[in-house]
């Protein structure tokens, strides 16, 4: 049943991929089990990709370009898109301007930035949303996400900012010890010399202004340099360009920086409650 939903959801680069795949095999004179042991994949596995039951992972598209390829680069160009097509449509066009961005500033209120989180607390958080996610689609989107982290060791490096409410860091997705994980993740993250995470205290309020209050946000200098600001509202995506319009978040953004932790004070905290037993 999984299968041949699969085949009808497939996407057209995945239908590309498998019409292309079968043709160079066939001209190679491969049978599918014989292309499948030269990739370290079974026969069905081979199968199942050539009808998309199960389209191309990232791993099998890098052992097609090695084995049937030619040269041509053609399923090295077909990751780009095959991930790219793992995203929700609402996050697709903001995926490729985050993988390019000059600079990339986030506000997060309720749950780790999706690129700095880890693999186990990603499949929690996905795995426990709502409508739920079949498995096969979710494990696609924790792949896509944790492809994002690609963009921490980029050539060159990005400038990254993180904002954290406190309460991010105490609110727990699938078990306490996977919070912990993210949160000394988060920690190592916070010391790259690319990267400055802080943290909102939930004190803030009782100081005065507080100016996180409309929730959050990702500002970005793309690689032209222009600026915009990216929001998710209940799963629709908004993608700001206005220049007044950005100039005003720009404003708020800064306030929330200037009203958030110093970063070696959000990691003395962060290091703290990575270490506290539940």
């Amino acid at each position: 049943m999984a299968r041949a939903k699969n085949k009808e959801e497939a996407s057209g680069t995945a239908h590309l991929v498998a019409t292309l795949a079968k043709s160079l095999r066939e001209q190679q004179q491969l049978t599918q089990s014989e292309l499948g042991k030269l990739m370290g994949y079974t026969g069905s596995a081979v199968s199942a990709m050539e009808t998309c039951a199960q389209p191309a992972s990232d791993d099998m598209l890098l052992k097609l370009e090695e084995t049937v390829g030619g040269g041509l680069g053609v399923f090295d160009e077909a990751r780009k898109w095959m991930l790219l097509e793992k995203y929700p449509t609402r996050f697709r066009g903001f995926a490729e301007m985050e993988a390019e961005a000059v600079t990339l500033s986030s506000y997060e209120t309720l749950v780790v930035d999706g690129l700095f989180q880890t693999e186990a607390y990603a499949r929690a958080l996905i795995g426990g949303s709502f409508p739920p996610v079949p498995e096969q689609k979710r494990e696609e989107l924790v792949e896509a996400r944790l492809a994002r982290r690609k963009l921490f060791d980029r050539d060159p490096a990005p400038m990254i900012e993180l904002i954290l409410e406190e309460s991010v860091l105490r609110r727990p997705f699938g078990s306490w010890e996977v919070q912990r994980e993210q949160l000394r993740s988060l920690a190592q993250d916070a010391q790259r010399d690319n990267v400055c995470v802080q943290v909102l205290p939930l004190d803030r309020g009782l100081r005065g202004t507080y100016a996180g209050d409309r929730g959050s946000m990702k500002l970005v200098v793309t690689k032209e340099h222009e600026h915009v600001v990216y929001m998710e509202i209940e799963d629709q995506g908004i993608l700001i360009s206005d220049p007044p319009e950005v100039s005003q978040l720009a404003h708020r953004y800064a306030k929330i920086r200037a009203q958030a932790l110093s970063p070696d004070d959000s990691l003395s905290l962060i290091e703290r409650l990575a270490g506290e037993e539940r």
